[in-house]
Order: structure tokens, then sequence, then C-alpha cells
């Protein structure tokens, strides 16, 4: 946790502009490193205090969370789907931690927003690292859209991808079959339906794309990849 908080407090520290902000910060980490129930109430009443700073949220909810304290399970959550990929990043290692049984379900709900699948890839490598019941049936749903959808994230059906054959779930079949008839996941999805069924699987070479969607597609990749950290 130390190399974690390290990174995150460099991150925050970085991003501040005023010397208030500045100031206000390290009060917080003067509160942190107390570490007395009294300090973690303080920290708690952050997470719900209106008109806090939301590197200030995100410190609070780290060091409660790392400390199985389920009370920033909500900014924790809200994190996992932000549009900054180090903060996602940082919110699944500690939702992970937690162990809160709200977590999956939170995660599974994230990973199948239609309106957030460009922020989806944390909350889909978190569903992997959990193994929950939820986690299959968000990764095929999640997969099944990206394989119907005109704009394809490639980057996300890839962690799908990557993801279902991790878990090694035969329920997961049918759908990595589909996307091993797409060029762009043919191999990923070989390599997981082999880890699935313990064969050699053969590539169907990749269906070519519908005509007219390939420079999309190149598109949709490298912005999803863009936000991959």
């Amino acid at each position: 946790m130390d190399d974690e908080f390290r990174t995150l407090t460099e991150r925050v520290r970085a991003s501040l502009t005023t010397p208030q902000e500045t100031a206000a910060h390290a009060s917080l980490l003067a509160l942190v490193r107390q570490g007395t129930p009294a300090a973690r109430e303080q920290l708690a009443r952050i997470l719900v205090a209106p008109e806090q700073p939301l590197w200030a949220r995100e410190t609070a909810a780290f060091v409660l969370g790392s400390a199985g304290d389920r009370r920033a399970f909500e900014t924790l959550v809200l994190l996992l789907n932000y549009r900054e990929p180090a903060r996602c990043a940082t919110a699944a290692r500690v939702l992970a931690r937690l162990g809160d049984p709200r977590t999956a379900r939170a995660a599974a709900a994230l990973a199948t927003n239609p309106l957030r699948t460009a922020y989806s890839l944390h909350p889909i490598r978190l569903l992997v690292e959990l193994r929950a019941p939820e986690s299959v049936p968000a990764l095929v749903a999640a997969l099944e859209r990206q394989l119907a959808a005109r704009d394809r994230h490639w980057a996300i059906a890839r962690a799908c991808v990557e993801g279902l054959g991790a878990i090694g779930d035969e329920r997961a079949i049918p759908a990595l079959t589909a996307a091993a008839r797409h060029i762009r996941l043919s191999a990923a999805a070989a390599a997981a339906l082999a880890r699935i069924t313990g064969e050699g699987a053969v590539t169907g070479g990749g269906a070519p794309e519908p005509a007219g969607t390939a420079g999309k597609a190149g598109k949709a990749e490298s912005v999803g990849e863009a936000r991959v950290p």
C-alpha cells in the first residue's frame, strides 16, 4: 500500500494549481499520518461533505478502503468508471482489497453500461480478478455488445476475451467462438478457447469486416487503447 499511496500522492500533488490547494493537501496528508480512529472519522466525513475536491475524496477513499472501511465503497465505485485511467486503476485495486460484497455487482453494471463503454476497461479487469458469480455473465454481455456494434471498442472487446479465457468458464464458449471470427480478436479468442476446452483452438482466419467499417474500427481501437494506462 505504501508504494501505491506514494504514487497517488505524487499524482495528486502534480495536479494542484494554487497555494490553497497545496496547503489543503498537506493538511489531508497530516490527517492520514495520524492513523487514529478520530482521523478515520474525519476522512469518512470528507467522502460525503459538500464541495470537497475530487482529489481529497480519492485520497480519503484510498486510505479507508485499504483499511477495510466500507464507507469508501461509493466513492471508489465512482472513481472506477472515471474518465482518467489512473484513477480507475487505483480504485480497482482498492476495491479488490476492500472485499465489499457489492463490488462485483457494481463492476458488472459499469462493464455492461453501453453509455460508458469507453471507460469500462478497469471494471472488466476487476470482474476478472474477483471471479464472482456476476463476472462471466457481465463479460459475455459486454463482449457480445461489442461484436454487434457498428463502431467497436476493440481494446474493450479484447479485455473481455482475455478475461473470459483467464476465468475458464464454458459458458463463454459461444461468445468467444463468435469473437474468433473477427481478425482483431481471432488470436486472443483462440487462446481463450484453448484454455477453456484444453484443446488447440484453430482460428477462423478472421472474417472480413463489413465494407466501410475497417477505418472506423481502427479509429475506435486507437481511441479505446489510448485510455489504457
